[in-house]
């Protein structure tokens, strides 16, 4: 079989890999472009021009030294979308700190395995999260479960002294900084933000400059906890180049330019956000607007018309919120061209209505994974409008894709169906403290295994046809949920399907779908499987219906199927 036939490509490009640390990237933009504006948050009336951020980031990090925080130290960050999120992720990269991503959605069980596995030594953290005056999740009084030190005095009331909030905790013997973004929430042992600016004046800035100049660009920087799609999470390690590349190309697939605005309204602890918003806004320039701290669909359509953005961002359920909001024709998007869809499957009819109603003709999907920094394949705006529908693009340079028979691990031809393997710059270090799980998941030639079930065809284009989990094998039929989704999307009173199994003491695994409909419309499960009837095989008739109004989801905007299955799967007593 010659390499044309084979489902393996690699891609090339005349731009090099970036060759710096992200600090350095931050350092680089300031001095080109001082006065451009680099971060906007809607939502906190706060704008930096890339100079201000720049000075900003350094008194962060400044402060965080001042802390006894060094290279390598684990430093997390507990909190929804703001400023202050972007300027600790540059803070540490300056200081060759380990970001740690913490789910914002995280309880105390969760927030206590993520603390522990990372051996965190220094937190901040959100005061509370609220909607409508309404606090939602009180993240000082879940810590405090877990570290009730924190209610303490503290030895001394002279703030600027690092010595007198240090925490001393049985229960989280690591943690020893807790910094906390509302004042009027914070406990006597934990600082305040603007305790950083204070306790910078400690550190001198040839300090930071030294520090800075002894990193190297494969140092880990980050760890990103897996969103819990199929259970329990691990910290994804990463590294200045991965995430930093991985955001320039990003970029580049869009062909985003120096000074284009961006609004993103993903959550920035996910690869989404921080990488493929942040970054590739700092890589080529461009300005980073946040609408909120969480996603808010009016929020978000007002920041794309006050902001005049170019891209926006979203997974698909962004866009159908968005699409579907009762304002929606009271906003002016004529500004928008590009941006990414991604995150989950992209239905093929939501696809159409953002290119055709939200004037985003350039609008790219992007696929990948948190393992691999996270987008290996993209649609590029120049490609014909039925590959850009139906196919999550092409590689990326510098990395290699191939599909293999997920039993004997030999590459497929192409059109045939297997597991998605990618190679490059973006796969991770490994899992943090893990490597028995890093070794299940990079094979000894170096292939990140996504299990991600995915066809290539001739020219190169990816389609994702399932996960090797969601695969449903019905009498001996194996059968593709993805497949069976895109044929509802085109059902008018469809706004969403997820299609799973359950299990069947005659077929081994029945079709279930839990459907969302458009508002206002009205089906019931006998209108769904007559749709269906002659127009699909009947093996992929859903045997089981839920009508729901939101599915479960990670705060990523994944949906988690392997919950979908357990509720099922109980309501019909049966064994998941």
């Amino acid at each position: 079989m010659s390499t044309n036939e084979m489902s393996y490509v690699s891609g090339t490009s005349d731009l090099p890999l970036i060759g710096m640390t992200i600090g350095d990237c931050l350092d680089a933009a300031a001095s080109e472009c001082p006065d451009r504006e680099a971060l906007v948050s809607c939502h906190q009336n706060l704008r930096y021009t890339y100079a201000e951020l720049r000075a900003e980031a350094d008194r962060i990090g400044r402060g965080l030294m001042a802390l006894g925080v060094g290279r390598g130290d684990r430093v997390g960050i507990w909190s929804l979308n703001g400023a202050e999120w972007a300027l600790t992720q540059l803070a540490t990269a300056k200081i060759g700190a380990i970001l740690v991503n913490l789910n914002p959605s995280y309880r105390a069980h969760e927030l206590e395995h993520a603390l522990t596995q990372s051996g965190l030594s220094t937190l901040v953290l959100q005061g509370a999260y609220r909607i409508g005056g309404t606090v939602k999740s009180h993240y000082v009084d879940i810590l405090c479960e877990l570290a009730p030190a924190l209610r303490d005095p503290p030895m001394s009331d002279d703030r600027p002294l690092a010595g007198e909030r240090t925490l001393t905790c049985d229960t989280l013997p690591q943690l020893k900084h807790v910094i906390c973004l509302d004042d009027a929430l914070a406990t006597p042992r934990m600082w305040h933000w603007s305790d950083l600016h204070t306790l910078a004046e400690n550190v001198p800035a040839d300090r930071l400059a030294a520090q800075q100049a002894e990193l190297q660009f494969d140092d880990p920087i980050n760890i990103q906890y897996t969103s819990g799609t199929t259970g329990a999470p691990k910290g994804v390690t990463l590294t200045h180049h991965n995430i930093l590349n991985n955001g320039f190309f990003v970029g580049g697939g869009m062909n985003l330019q120096p000074g284009e605005r961006v609004v993103i309204p993903v959550p920035l602890y996910h690869c989404f956000g921080m990488v493929m918003g942040n970054l590739a806004c700092l890589s080529h320039r461009a300005t980073a607007i946040y609408p909120n701290d969480g996603f808010d669909p009016e929020a978000t359509l007002r920041a794309v018309e006050t902001e005049r953005a170019q891209a926006l961002y979203g997974v698909p359920t962004m866009f159908i919120a968005e699409l579907e909001h009762p304002r929606f024709d009271d906003f002016d998007l004529s500004s928008l061209r590009t941006g990414i869809m991604a995150g989950s499957n992209c239905p093929i009819e939501v696809m159409k209505r953002v290119i055709e109603r939200m004037h985003m003709e350039d609008v790219t999907i992007a696929y990948g994974m948190t393992e691999t920094s996270p987008v290996s394949l993209q649609t590029r705006p120049d490609a014909p409008l039925a590959k850009r529908v139906a196919t999550v693009g092409t590689i990326h340079p510098h990395l290699e894709v191939k599909i293999v028979d997920p039993a004997s691990g030999r590459i497929v031809p192409r059109d045939v169906s297997g597991e998605l393997c990618t190679r490059g710059y973006s796969v991770m270090l490994g899992y943090w403290n893990d490597d028995a799980a890093t070794r299940q998941s990079i094979d000894p030639q170096g292939w990140m295994h996504t299990g991600d079930l995915a066809m290539m065809d001739d020219d190169g284009f990816v389609a994702i046809t399932g996960r090797i989990k969601d695969m449903i094998i019905r009498g001996g039929e194996n059968l593709y949920p993805r497949e069976i989704e895109e044929f509802l999307y085109t059902h008018p009173a469809i706004s969403d399907a997820q299609v799973f199994g359950v299990p069947d003491p005659k077929y081994g695994e029945a079709v279930t779908v839990w459907v969302r409909l458009v508002e206002g419309a009205e089906l019931d499960e006998d209108a769904i499987r007559d749709y269906c009837r002659d127009r699909i095989d009947h093996h992929k008739i859903p045997r089981h219906v839920r009508f729901v109004d939101e599915f479960p989801m990670t705060v990523s905007g994944k949906v988690q199927k392997f919950r979908m299955r357990q509720t099922t799967s109980q309501e019909l007593g049966l064994d998941p």
